[in-house]
């Protein structure tokens, strides 16, 4: 098992340019797998997640192949292929890994296809509730099976003939609403998702970008069956929930300066920048591109940081950030409350209990609800050696916590950062050590040879 370290921050590197948006390349991908004809995705973020969608439409039939030059570890040019909405029945179980947006997308997808599909994943992948996904899909015509009364993978899809549906989500969630949505393209009608609070809208700024005709009335967003992606070029913007790790690391640290470059600066994920703003930093971002997702810098100077609230409508606008929002809370002056984040309980792990759990560990107050937490800000951090139970995020977020500590703090199994952020130790090793301290990321001719290899293996 893989461990990281973290010490006192040395310095503040002027500029950052994190790899590409998750969520954005997952879609990418699907959307792309999808079409008639080839697609380009620049940017693409390739990481262990991303990679299981890429092999999952490749098992379904598009054919992947890798371009041009990588500068380090994120960014990546791919070419796919599509044949269609039409699929390809894959010949074996199709493994989602750890990612929940690749099972339950492709459960949207699946649905509408003609055969049988397994989708399984690894064991924090297999606790996750696919309920939420299975419910709607199975209003629309399709059989879907999973393990226990949560419905967790793995999955069998028996997909068919789907009918539209008008559905009102009980939670909240970006994922299942793509989910219906996507499965919406296989059933003739108008197919309506009504969110109860507004969540990422990748999805339907894709279905613009490919072609897809949808409707936004109020809380509701609709398609209309029949219609086929279109193959179009695209450029996957850096992800911001990457970047809010930096941000944080410079919000709290009074006079320092950092410009995260080529960030996605879709409104319904920049929520992170109102609540580092109510906190006491000075967060300046300037969009540059507006082709399909809107991109640009987003600058950010320390200061003593005062505690807020984060809770209600700006949720699901921060779900990925409240780790490391609440290690900010943690450096803040005053008492932070986030409320309404159960959502937090069913994610890679349970969020609210790690990061209460970690947190204390290195000497905070931190009273948990069943929806959030209360964190005491103020005290001084002491170094520890912490678990992140697999989870990316956590592993991230203490790292960060660990710059503000005094010792060192150790993250055990945090191979698992490899899931989202390619690249994150030599970041890391700006702050740690300093921008002549740490080794530059080779700039490679053609793809990462780790990638490469996965990308040429055969999923027949």
């Amino acid at each position: 098992m893989a461990s990281l370290k973290s010490k006192k921050l040395k310095s503040i590197p002027a500029e950052i340019t994190v790899p590409g948006d998750k969520s954005i390349s997952h879609r990418s991908a699907m959307f792309a797998g999808l079409a008639k004809g080839t697609t380009i995705i620049e940017g693409f973020l390739p990481s262990e997640d991303c990679l299981c969608t890429v092999h999952a439409m490749q098992a379904l039939g598009a054919t992947v192949e890798p371009l041009e030059e990588v500068e380090g570890v994120g960014l990546v040019k791919l070419a796919i292929t599509g044949n269609g909405l039409k699929l390809k029945a894959p010949t074996k179980p199709v493994d989602c890994g750890n990612s929940g947006t690749t099972i339950r997308l492709l459960a949207g997808i699946l649905a509408g296809q003609d055969f049988k599909t397994e989708l399984f994943g690894d064991a924090s992948l297999s606790r996750r509730p696919m309920k939420r996904v299975s419910d709607p899909l199975g209003l629309m015509g399709a059989k879907i099976t999973g393990q226990g009364e949560k419905i967790c993978a793995p999955l069998t899809i028996e997909g068919g003939p789907l009918k539209p549906i008008y559905y009102k989500l009980p939670v909240a969630s970006a994922q299942v609403k793509s989910a219906i949505l996507l499965a919406g393209l296989f059933a003739p009608g108008k197919t309506t998702v009504v969110e109860p609070v507004a969540t990422r809208n990748h999805t339907e700024r894709l279905f613009t970008h490919f072609g897809i005709k949808w409707l936004r009335e109020d809380d509701c967003v609709s398609v209309y069956g029949g219609q086929e992606p279109r193959a179009t070029d695209i450029v996957v913007p850096g992800d911001i929930s990457s970047a809010a790790f930096w941000m944080v690391a410079a919000a709290a640290s009074p006079g320092a300066q950092i410009t995260l470059k080529n960030v996605g600066l879709n409104p319904t994920r920049t929520g992170v920048i109102n609540v580092l703003l109510r906190m006491g930093a000075l967060v300046t971002n300037s969009e540059t591109h507006s082709d399909g997702e809107p991109r640009g810098n987003i600058t950010v100077r320390g200061g003593d940081l005062n505690a807020t609230v984060i809770g209600g409508a700006e949720i699901p606008n921060v779900i990925d950030e409240l780790p490391i929002l609440a290690v900010a809370g943690a450096l803040a002056r005053g008492k932070t409350l986030i409320r309404d984040a159960s959502e937090l309980r069913v994610k890679e792990t349970d969020r609210i209990a790690a990061v209460a759990q970690n947190l204390r560990a290195m000497g905070v107050t931190v009273t948990e609800h069943p929806d959030g937490m209360e964190i005491e800000g103020g005290a001084k951090l002491q170094g520890a050696t912490l678990p992140c139970w697999g989870d990316h995020r956590i592993a991230m977020a203490f790292l960060v916590a660990g710059m503000f500590a005094e010792g060192t703090t150790t993250i055990e199994g945090s191979e698992c950062i490899s899931t989202s952020y390619p690249g994150f130790e030599h970041h890391l090793d700006l702050f740690l050590l300093g921008d002549t301290g740490a080794p530059p990321i080779p700039v490679m001719s053609g793809i990462p040879q780790p990638l490469a290899e996965k990308l040429s293996q055969k999923h027949a």
